[in-house]
């Protein structure tokens, strides 16, 4: 029943509040996407377009 403690309530809140926002922080600075690596990124097609009239 909230209104016999609503101070224990809204710790309860504040807490796991910042529980879950710590979470999501953490989560968020810990992932590293996989860069793709390729053989061929130093080789590079260049195709002329050179218009013969």
């Amino acid at each position: 029943m909230p209104q016999m403690a609503p101070i224990n309530w809204l710790t309860l809140f504040i807490t796991f509040s910042l529980i879950f926002i710590m979470f999501n922080i953490m989560n968020y600075f810990i992932y590293s996407p996989m860069t793709p690596k390729s053989k061929n990124t130093n080789k590079i097609i260049m195709k002329s377009m050179n218009w013969k009239w």
